[in-house]
C-alpha cells in the first residue's frame, strides 16, 4: 500500500519568520561583513530544512525526510513489527531527538501526535504526523 503525507512545523516557521526579521533589523543597522551574511544563510537553510516532515510508505520501506531532504530515514517494513498512535509529551521537543527513557528516537515537526514503532533490533521510533490513525494502520497493513 503506498502512502505519503507531509506535515508543516506551524512553530518553525513563526520562528523562521522571527529570526528573518532579526536578520533584517541587523541588515539595515549597517555594518554587516561577510562572515554575518554567510552566518544568516546557513542558519536559515537549518531551518527552512525542518520546516516539513513527509512521510512515504511504498512496497518496501517506510522512509522520513525533513524539509528538502538534508536529512532522510528509510525503515525497511520486513524490520518493523509494531506500530501504534501515541502523544508524545511538550517536553519531547521537535526535530530529530535521541531520548534516554523510554529510550527511543523522535522525529517531529509540530504538534504531539506520533506514531511510535518497534523495531525487530529493539530500536523504538516515533514519526511524528497530523494523521496518526491513518499512519498507523497503513503501516500495520503493510508489515502484515
Amino acid at each position: 500500500m503506498n502512502y505519503k503525507n507531509t506535515q508543516i512545523g506551524t512553530l518553525i516557521i513563526y520562528v523562521l519568520f522571527g529570526i528573518i526579521l532579526l536578520y533584517g533589523f541587523i541588515f539595515f543597522q549597517g555594518g554587516i561583513s561577510n562572515l554575518i551574511i554567510v552566518t544568516m544563510v546557513f542558519v536559515l537553510l537549518i531551518l527552512i530544512s525542518f520546516v516539513t516532515l513527509t512521510i512515504t510508505i511504498d512496497q518496501t520501506n517506510l522512509q522520513i525526510k525533513f524539509g528538502y531532504g538534508i536529512y532522510k530515514k528509510k525503515f525497511p517494513l520486513q524490520e518493523i513489527i509494531s506500530a501504534k498512535s501515541v502523544k508524545n509529551k511538550w517536553y519531547y521537543g521537535w526535530g530529530i531527538r535521541y531520548w534516554f527513557w523510554p529510550k527511543m528516537r523522535i522525529f517531529n515537526v509540530s504538534g504531539f501526535d506520533a506514531v511510535e514503532i518497534h523495531m525487530k533490533n529493539k530500536t523504538i521510533y516515533r514519526i511524528g504526523t497530523d494523521e496518526p490513525q491513518k499512519l498507523e494502520s497503513v503501516i500495520l497493513q503493510s508489515i502484515k
